[in-house]
């Protein structure tokens, strides 16, 4: 297997068709359903058609660049990660990730989102890594602070808002 890249605990590589059924299940995971209902799989062939759809975009090196996260010690899928457009900004790009309830609470989400900011920067020349919070998910702003993630302001109205209570923005420099 190909890894773009690595942290302590962590490794990271581009999805597979055999990614389908985990990536279902983490996505229908009650911690993530509240936070991202619309980044939710309806069911596992949909999960399917995503990776294989993440992989092409891998393989092309063009956005959306999302990547299957695995535990290193195990090579269990834990979560994904991905870069977006910024639309009519091509040195920004959007930061996301999903990391299962299991491994919440432990660091991995720091130890990722530090790494994928840096892959962002070296592989996309992105100058300027966003990132949007569903407003109330704590943890998740945490997340992005101690990853060196600065807050900028709240955005109302955002079509992507499930709950239509505002992001919490925040910026990093690339």
């Amino acid at each position: 297997m190909d890894y773009l890249f690595e942290t302590d605990r962590l490794r990271v590589r581009a999805m597979i068709p055999d990614d389908a059924e985990r990536l279902y299940a983490i996505h229908a995971e009650d911690a993530v359903r509240r936070w991202f209902p619309n980044e939710c799989y309806a069911d596992v062939a949909e999960a399917r058609d995503a990776a294989g759809f993440f992989a092409d975009c891998v393989r092309e090196k063009r956005l959306p660049y999302v990547l299957a996260v695995e535990l290193k010690s195990t090579g269990e899928l834990i979560g994904d990660t991905g870069i977006s457009e910024v639309e009519g900004r091509p040195e920004e790009t959007e930061i996301g990730y999903v990391i299962g309830e299991a491994w919440r609470g432990k660091g991995c989400a720091t130890e990722l989102v530090r790494a994928m900011t840096a892959f962002a920067a070296r592989q996309f020349g992105s100058r300027v890594i966003w990132g949007r919070v569903v407003h109330g998910n704590a943890a998740s702003a945490r997340v992005l602070e101690k990853s060196g993630y600065a807050f900028v302001r709240e955005e109302s109205g955002a079509e992507d808002d499930p709950y239509g209570s505002g992001m919490l923005v925040y910026r990093k420099d690339g």
